[in-house]
């Protein structure tokens, strides 16, 4: 299945097929240099596939972990780059997890001004969520995506084969993005969660995520007003995952969507949740809390604008004060 996306500079395509990784030449053009990179955990079978399909291929691994998306490697990579000779008809390729492809992704936006990036998602979080929408980023001075820029790729690969190898913890992580979509924009999606199996209905949860988020993002590519919906769970979600080392980031946005639902709503995410053993209340420094929240980018003046849900497949975007926010996260102590 062919997903296209329309950006303002022109647009690019999802392939989301079962045994796509194999098949790299029908959909990417990699006749030249490809700067491939990829962590430590993902299998490295994967980046060496990717390899084989390149005619001049160089994989750099980093260490695993949203710790590696920072200034050094961002750097590092640059040096790369320069070190191997790229030129702007060359390309990157990111091949893993968000994490990869923010990074790969800002560096590909800013060598030469921006080559061709290509980008293959290894986990449910990449490919339900961060693949697509052209944001990349690093995380700095402490803060997480606080420097990158809006550079969409020139094409996503997504073969749920390579889900075979997550554990089911990371699976969890990322089908939390997927609830959170279902949750604003599609209440089939989330009966899928309440009622169904899950990785019976893997490829599904996948396609269903990606046509919420194309919508919104063809629609609203520099975040002006409806990609808002997106940050839902994730105002309170990115504090909290500043604060708790150790969570990954689906675990937090998980805890971040329970105060910004209605009672109701709430009582049907929790058992969602805890199908998907993600965590439904969690103990936390306020201080430190509202001290990241205040680097968050929705930040305007002593105002946020956040996303609710009072009913399935709908939601509300209003602006509330900064200390009112604050409060709303007593209640995931609380829960």
């Amino acid at each position: 299945m062919i997903i296209p996306v329309k950006t303002l500079n022109g647009g690019y395509d999802i392939v989301l097929k079962r045994g796509s990784l194999n098949e790299l030449s029908l959909h990417l053009k990699l006749d030249r240099k490809v700067l491939i990179v990829t962590d430590s955990g993902v299998p490295k079978e994967y980046s060496q596939t990717v390899a084989k399909q390149c005619k001049t291929p160089f994989i750099v691994t980093i260490k695993e972990g949203e710790a590696s998306k920072n200034f050094d490697n961002y750097k590092m990579l640059l040096q790369k780059l320069v070190e191997y000779d790229f030129a702007r008809s060359d390309a990157v390729i990111a091949v893993g997890g968000g994490v990869v492809g923010d990074l790969a992704g800002f560096v590909a936006a800013s060598y030469m001004r921006g080559v061709d990036f290509y980008n293959i998602p290894t986990t449910v979080l990449s490919q339900v969520d961060s693949s697509i929408g052209g944001k990349v980023a690093i995380d700095f001075s402490g803060y997480k995506n606080l420097v990158g820029a809006f550079y969409p790729p020139k094409a996503v690969i997504i073969d749920p084969e390579t889900l075979k190898t997550l554990p089911e913890r990371q699976i969890s992580n990322g089908l939390a993005e997927a609830v959170k979509m279902a949750l604003t924009s599609n209440a089939k999606l989330f009966d899928i969660f309440e009622n169904k199996n899950i990785m019976e209905n893997i490829h599904r949860i996948i396609e269903e995520s990606l046509k919420i988020k194309r919508f919104v993002v063809e629609n609203d590519e520099r975040e002006t007003g409806l990609r808002k919906i997106l940050n839902f769970g994730h105002t309170l979600g990115h504090a909290i995952e500043v604060q708790k080392e150790g969570l990954y980031h689906g675990e937090c946005v998980a805890l971040g969507m329970l105060p910004m639902c209605s009672n109701e709503i709430r009582k049907r995410l929790i058992k969602v949740l805890e199908k998907l053993n993600l965590l439904t209340k969690i103990s936390f420094d306020s201080d430190k809390i509202i001290e990241a929240m205040k680097h968050d980018k929705k930040i305007s003046g002593d105002s946020i604008t956040v996303i609710t849900v009072d009913e399935i497949g709908s939601y509300k975007m209003e602006d509330i004060k900064f200390l009112e926010l604050a409060s709303k996260l007593k209640e995931v102590e609380n829960i």
